[in-house]
């Protein structure tokens, strides 16, 4: 007798739950909004983001178009206050920021004060800060200006006050100066700060050179070789010089530039 198999089909119930993905911006606020393009998701059915939230705050903009606009004016932020934004979108498609350096810190700051004491003690006052940005101060001597120092910028506040004391005076014309460099890679300088010191020129030996040269006191020193490139330098009373071979070598110390030959 055949067996008559009957074949039953099974329904299977499949559910879809679509994934997401987040794009999270931070920074400070600086007194402009971010604009975010936002493309059809994958399907075709509906935009790309789902839910935009500030600082864990669900926004109230309109989200529903091809381009749309975060708008901090509604959590009234003062500038220089951190945010932290979160874009949830559909997961077969993603929208694009247009402009996140708004939340970058911007270099504003203008001096309203600033003064070189004797000391090498350096006091200045800013304002219009407008993110937190290191200071660099720089010094100027053997024609150029070089880096002596850093600290942290406060960023904000109308009336900043930065003291920092370096090491390296020298004798004549002091000059000093701070710089900040954003996201732009363009420096803003301030103007320098000079203090005339009336302390005795250095002086070094020996001109030809065995093993090491001794200045008459402590300086900031670079040597170069004959191809312009830096093989030494230092703070200090002396150099040692027994590895270098021989040959014509420049030396910038105190506030000169001078020639010299090792054996």
């Amino acid at each position: 007798m055949r067996k008559a198999i009957l074949l039953i089909p099974t329904l299977l119930s499949f559910v879809f739950v679509a994934s997401a993905g987040n794009i999270i911006i931070e920074g400070n606020y600086q007194g402009k909004n971010l604009y975010v393009q936002n493309p059809f998701a994958g399907t075709g059915v509906g935009f790309c983001v789902q839910k935009v939230e500030v600082n864990g705050q669900v926004t109230t903009d309109e989200i529903n178009s091809s381009a749309f606009e975060i708008d901090f004016n509604n959590y009234q932020f003062k500038i220089g206050d951190k945010i932290t934004v979160k874009i949830t979108h559909k997961d077969d498609c993603k929208p694009k920021v247009l402009n996140p350096e708004v939340l970058k810190p911007k270099s504003t700051f203008e001096v309203i004060t600033m003064k070189l004491e004797s000391d090498g003690t350096l006091k200045w006052n800013t304002k219009n800060e407008t993110g937190k940005l290191p200071f660099v101060i720089e010094q100027y001597r053997w024609n150029k200006w070089v880096k002596v120092g850093e600290m942290e910028g406060k960023g904000v506040g109308d009336n900043n006050e930065y003291v920092f004391k370096i090491t390296t005076m020298h004798s004549g014309e002091n000059q000093l100066r701070v710089k900040q460099v954003d996201y732009t890679s363009q420096p803003r300088y301030s103007k320098p700060a000079k203090f005339v010191s009336t302390a005795p020129e250095l002086t070094y030996n020996p001109v030809k050179v065995s093993d090491k040269i001794t200045f008459s006191g402590e300086t900031l020193y670079e040597i170069y070789d004959q191809y312009g490139n830096v093989v030494k330098k230092g703070f200090a009373n002396s150099v040692d010089c027994v590895n270098l071979t021989k040959g014509i070598y420049y030396l910038n110390f105190d506030n000169a530039t001078k020639e010299f030959i090792k054996k």
